[in-house]
């Protein structure tokens, strides 16, 4: 029996020319700056954005946290949307590694938080008593808002009360291939709102490993020292930056695809009553739904045996991700799996 799985686009692996381009690629020691491959990665993603620099790193949440650690002071408070993955995700690592704290915002349709909520989130500069605001974060594709879309009104609106106030923006992108893909804004646009942003390449695009963050020389000077501090130099990761370099020159294209098959996937499913879908039509590739008369685990667990694998989205929620490792024919068997365990 085929497995179909639908817990993430994480679960992709290593395509035929994506391997070739891992076993080919030109090597050294990244820790030394010497690894050819990583560099011209790099360069690459750093024009693709529009800044200055980039860095590679092992995981999103190694170039979020880098972001947020280079960026703060022990104390320092960032502020997020209550659902954000940096909040909810990783592992703590706010206060674990860099010593601050998240103050978390609600956010309405689609994770959007309201402009005066943030602005009333910031605490006074006079107030030596309070922490200190140091970073508004946004996320986009926003995980948890069924992978929206930030409106890029909403982005500039962040950027003017990061310029009020005085504080850095930072853009949790890890899915903001996905973003551009649904709408036609190139990333450089997005980022150009930024002063720091990151990237992954093991979810829609479908490497293996890897992410990237972009910013200042400064910045990326700074972060390229803490990286190593937290064991994060890899000495010969050409081999990953191929896979990375290949996904941007071969799967990016196909990210609408994976649209189409979430948005099949809706249409069949809303239709019936006993689904609840969480948002309205996806924008991307992430599906939140309900199902009447189950707990998330109870329904994952009926179609588990089945051969078909979907995630826990939140405490009542179910997911679906499609990706460039399912099928449309495999989309059309997923819901016909869901409907019949249904009833």
């Amino acid at each position: 029996m085929k497995t179909i799985d639908l817990r993430s686009d994480t679960v992709t692996k290593p395509s035929q020319g994506m391997r070739k381009a891992m076993y080919e690629a030109e090597v050294g020691d990244d820790v030394f700056k010497e690894d050819p491959t990583v560099k011209e990665l790099e360069e690459y993603c750093a024009g693709l954005f529009g800044k200055e620099a980039a860095l590679f790193t092992s995981s999103g949440v190694m170039g979020n946290q880098l972001c947020l650690r280079v960026q703060t002071s022990p104390g320092d408070e960032v502020i997020c949307e209550r659902s954000a993955h940096i909040f909810n995700y990783e592992s703590g690592s706010p206060a674990a590694l860099s010593g601050i704290q998240i103050y978390p915002v609600e956010g309405g349709q689609g994770g959007v938080m309201p402009t005066q909520s943030v602005e009333d989130a910031v605490r006074p500069s006079t107030a030596y008593y309070m922490p200190r605001t140091a970073i508004i974060a946004l996320e986009n594709t926003h995980n948890r808002a069924s992978g929206a879309v930030l409106p890029l009104k909403h982005i500039q609106e962040m950027r003017g009360l990061a310029n009020k106030y005085n504080l850095k923006l930072h853009l949790d992108g890890a899915r903001l291939w996905n973003a551009s893909a649904a709408t036609g804004i190139p990333v450089k646009e997005y980022a150009q709102y930024f002063d720091t942003v990151s990237a992954c390449f093991s979810k829609g695009l479908g490497a293996p490993v890897g992410s990237i963050i972009l910013g200042s020389k400064e910045f990326i000077n700074e972060a390229f020292r803490i990286r190593k501090a937290w064991g994060g130099g890899m000495r010969q990761t050409g081999i990953l930056a191929a896979a990375a370099k290949y996904a941007l020159l071969n799967n990016l294209q196909n990210l609408p695809l994976d649209h189409e098959k979430a948005k099949f996937l809706f249409d069949d499913l809303g239709a019936h009553p006993k689904i609840k879908m969480a948002f309205p039509v996806p924008n991307t590739n992430i599906l939140l739904f309900e199902i009447e008369g189950y707990t998330p685990v109870q329904f994952i667990n009926k179609v588990k045996v089945k051969g078909l694998l979907l995630s826990p989205g939140t405490n009542t929620k179910i997911r679906a991700v499609t990706h460039l490792d399912v099928s449309k024919q495999d989309v059309i068997t997923a819901s016909e799996i869901i409907l019949k365990a249904v009833g």
